[in-house]
């Protein structure tokens, strides 16, 4: 279960890394298109090269229309693409001092509650996600520039998300039975031993 569990969460982060990936080139071409709209206008070459300028800007180099909605609805599709392998891994920020000291079966009880509680946490996301999209959907919601529906933005973030709280659940049973038989099942960080 654990490969199948890893292989999945995987997928999705390179899924993820391949949207972030177009996501930058999107962006960095939008930036150029600018740039170079705003040296194609300028008076300088308007006064050089006036039919030229008008040549290139008539091929429609300039800011890449909607931009920044792709980029708003391709950024939630990433963070919850990475989302999985990040919980799968316990690559979540937390600080220690105070558990330190603790014994080990208090250390894993705690372990057990939390990621009970990241569960919860991760199943209650997926289902507001999917209530808001289903609430996007139902009000015909587009957006300004390329007039899309909103509710895509949702639906692509979805399937992360509920892998999300699919790996959580899968982790959490696991330190429960880990802390209940007292024989290690998975190790405490698994983003320095996975395998």
């Amino acid at each position: 279960m654990h490969i199948f569990i890893t292989t999945l969460a995987r997928v999705f982060a390179i899924l993820g890394g391949v949207a972030l990936s177009a996501l930058i080139i999107l962006t960095c071409l939008s930036v150029v298109g600018r740039a170079l709209s705003s040296i194609l206008h300028s008076d300088l070459v308007q006064a050089l090269a006036p039919s030229v300028a008008q040549g290139l800007l008539g091929l429609g180099i300039g800011p890449i229309d909607g931009d920044f909605e792709l980029v708003e609805a391709g950024m939630a599709f990433a963070i919850f693409a990475f989302l999985p392998l990040c919980q799968l891994h316990g690559a979540h920020a937390s600080v220690d001092i105070f558990t330190a000291r603790l014994p080990a079966g208090a250390n894993e009880l705690l372990r057990a509650v939390i990621e009970m509680i990241f569960a919860v946490v991760l199943i209650v996301m997926a289902v507001q996600l999917f209530a808001g999209m289903e609430s996007k959907r139902a009000s015909g919601q587009t957006t300004l520039l390329l007039q899309f529906p909103v509710w895509w933005g949702y639906a692509l973030s979805l399937p992360g998300a509920m892998m999300a709280a699919l790996v959580s659940m899968y982790i959490a049973l696991c330190r429960i039975a880990q802390w209940g038989s007292g024989r290690e099942i998975m190790p405490a960080h698994l983003g320095q031993s996975d395998e």
